[in-house]
């Protein structure tokens, strides 16, 4: 039986506004197994990001608990990672200085971990770039050395926030492709949010298909693809992909 890297158990959230209290989330409750990937999909503003905040513990649901792989954690579990939309890389500081930036926060820039961040820079073609600027970098390879600086603190679990939808759809599909193969050989749990079906197909076991706010879970539509070394790329050449992407968008339009 699979382990639970990740269990949402009846999340709500509320928000007090001006004119009244505003229901953000509405009893979402699904579970991620290790090593899995999970894409979260909904409509523009019904609460994606903030599910994602909530799992990461920036932010404390009004109701309901999260379990890092049984345990409910009362503040960010160092067993997490979070990359964002933007790669967030600091102009002034060089890639290698990037990507050890967490490290340093964390103060666990030991020699250990920095032999594993050069070999992460070697294993992903960015070493001979370790001392260039992020300027210098095209959006593909600064994608990476935020992939890379995310992985370096050696989180067990993955939260993608559109991270790739800065990108240009060329790059994009690139990049997907490029992500998932290191997340992969990392050994990597994923819970991905994005308002793009075809991307939660090709990168996800299962995708959670959410409501209009205040959210819930409408579905969670499994997909299967059986080819040898999957790949978001070889994914979108399966004919069984139009029809994960009318199941959801049937979904998503019922419910919009």
């Amino acid at each position: 039986m699979a382990k639970k890297a990740l269990e949402l158990c009846n999340v709500k959230q509320k928000y007090q506004a001006p004119n009244g209290e505003i229901i953000a989330i509405e009893n979402v409750d699904f579970s991620v197994d290790e090593g899995e990937f999970v894409s979260i999909v909904g409509p523009s503003g019904c609460g994606k990001s903030t599910l994602l905040s909530i799992v990461s513990g920036l932010i404390k649901p009004t109701e309901g608990s999260v379990l890092i792989y049984g345990k409910k954690e009362d503040s960010m579990s160092p067993q997490i990672g979070y990359m964002l939309q933007k790669d967030n890389l600091l102009e002034w500081r060089s890639i290698y200085k990037n990507v050890i930036l967490g490290l340093e926060i964390r103060k666990m820039l030991t020699k250990e971990n920095e032999e594993y961040v050069n070999e992460l820079l070697k294993t992903y073609g960015l070493y001979e770039f370790k001392d260039k600027y992020p300027s210098q970098l095209s959006g593909g390879m600064r994608q990476r050395a935020a992939l890379i600086r995310t992985l370096a603190v050696k989180p067990k679990i993955l939260l993608l926030d559109e991270a790739f939808s800065a990108l240009d759809y060329q790059t994009r599909i690139a990049v997907t492709d490029d992500v998932y193969s290191i997340l992969k050989r990392e050994n990597k749990t994923a819970l991905i949010v994005t308002h793009d079906i075809p991307e939660s197909i090709s990168m996800s076991d299962r995708v959670v298909v959410l409501s209009k706010r205040p959210s819930t879970v409408r579905s969670i539509v499994d997909t299967h693809f059986d080819i040898e070394n999957r790949s978001p790329l070889k994914c979108r050449e399966q004919p069984q992909f139009s029809l994960y992407f009318n199941q959801i968008w049937r979904e998503l339009d019922v419910h919009v």
